[in-house]
């Protein structure tokens, strides 16, 4: 006897009723989150908690180094060398003759090299800032002193490097130098020149120098003795040392 098959059962159709439930499912996230934000419109803020300290003291300022620029320069990194920079000036000598101090503008400074169009292009690319000078007279010594800030270390260090490249050969200053005292051998070098400087209908003219870059500022000494005589070179290095302290 044959047993009779039953007949085959019919599919369900999930995907309409699946849809179904689905969007239910959303609309009833979404009226629960606009009805959670009309709630929390209508409710008065709710302050924050005080803090645990009410007076914070600001971060201390931190003096420049030598990755420091004028862009990183902030209100809690201010430093000296960003007021007025003749302050940075050391003051005659006790009974010296002071012709006092004072700003000088990028092109005259550049007047007193011997090509001055030169220096003054040279200046502008390593982004000389300001320039303030001092001198004195005492007796037959004559002493000039020069702070050129620029915008970098970078702008500095290269100006210093140019100056002090030069002074070793025969015409300049004819020997290698000497450090001043305190100043670190690549910041610093002062040099004593060899030779008097004799020109008809002028008095004979010895001279000495010092270049040494301090953070984004240059120092350079001029020391003249205006007869002509040997000039020590622990003479030179005080004023050179006693400025770069000032620094």
């Amino acid at each position: 006897m044959e047993h009779e098959q039953p007949p085959p059962r019919a599919q369900r159709r999930r995907g309409r009723t699946t849809a179904l439930i689905a969007a239910a499912l959303v609309l009833g996230a979404l009226a629960g989150t606009v009805t959670g934000y009309a709630i929390q419109y209508d409710r008065e803020p709710t302050p924050l908690p005080p803090l645990a300290q009410q007076k914070l003291d600001p971060p201390k300022a931190q003096a420049p180094n030598d990755a420091t620029t004028i862009k990183s320069i902030n209100a809690n990194r201010w430093h000296k060398t960003d007021d007025d920079l003749t302050k940075l000036l050391i003051e005659a000598p006790a009974g010296a003759k002071s012709d006092g101090n004072g700003y000088d503008s990028l092109d005259s400074y550049a007047t007193g090299f011997d090509a001055p169009g030169g220096a003054f292009r040279n200046l502008v690319e390593r982004g000389l800032r300001r320039v303030v000078r001092t001198s004195w007279e005492q007796g037959d010594i004559h002493v000039e002193v020069h702070l050129l800030q620029f915008r970098d270390f970078k702008g500095a260090d290269e100006y210093r490097g140019g100056q002090s490249g030069y002074l070793y050969k025969e015409k300049y200053a004819g020997n290698g130098g000497a450090d001043i005292p305190g100043v670190p051998t690549e910041s610093g070098h002062l040099w004593v020149y060899a030779k008097t400087e004799e020109k008809p209908g002028y008095y004979p003219l010895r001279q000495a120098r010092a270049v040494a870059r301090r953070g984004d500022i240059v120092m350079h000494v001029f020391y003249y003795d205006k007869r002509g005589r040997d000039i020590a070179e622990s003479d030179v290095a005080e004023v050179a040392k006693r400025q770069w302290e000032r620094l």
